[in-house]
């Protein structure tokens, strides 16, 4: 895989779509990525990252309407509180709506959610027209992928590739809050 060429924004939202995974800069570190309804591919990063389905996952978005088919009820002063972080590197966890299934939110009655401000994932998601499955690339145990070559690494030719970009200047992946009481639950 080192010495495929990066995908272009085009090229991955190809690879979404044909229910692949892929591999993209984020604000902190590189992450994975994947059609969020599709549950063949979202169990594919699980078995990629060793990660237990009951985890759940985060979803980033360019804007908040593309998360509403996963949200649940809630008071507007709620959605006016993430809103008030997004975009940005901050991941609100949001009442899971009644059709998310485990195998995406996990054991949880919460979606992770994060509007995101990196220019390559606002793109990535706006041309794909929707939510993305983001999650650090990286195996269960091991350090978050911080290049393309670890990615590289880590995955091979496991993905459909890796998209063409720089990380942002974020030096920790994203702030996880809960929307419901505003408590930090990782800091950043």
């Amino acid at each position: 895989m080192p010495d495929r060429a990066p995908l272009t924004i085009g090229q991955a939202v190809q690879c979404l779509r044909d229910g692949d995974v892929i591999a993209y800069p984020t604000e902190a570190v590189y992450g994975l990525g994947c059609d969020p309804v599709d549950e063949a591919a979202v169990r594919r990063i699980l078995e990629l990252k060793s990660r237990p389905a009951r985890a759940g996952l985060i979803l980033i978005a360019d804007r908040f309407d593309w998360f509403e088919p996963f949200v649940g009820p809630l008071p507007a002063a709620a959605l006016d509180r993430a809103l008030a972080t997004w975009p940005g590197p901050v991941t609100w966890l949001f009442p899971r709506g009644a059709g998310v299934p485990d195998w995406l939110a996990g054991d949880h009655a919460t979606i992770a959610l994060r509007v995101t401000d990196h220019p390559v994932c606002r793109a990535l998601c706006s041309a794909y027209g929707g939510a993305i499955v983001s999650t650090s690339a990286n195996p269960r145990g091991h350090e978050p992928a911080r290049s393309a070559a670890e990615v590289a690494r880590y995955f091979g030719a496991a993905l459909c590739g890796i998209v063409a970009g720089e990380l942002g200047t974020q030096r920790q992946p994203s702030e996880i809050r809960d929307l419901a009481t505003g408590q930090v639950l990782r800091a950043r």
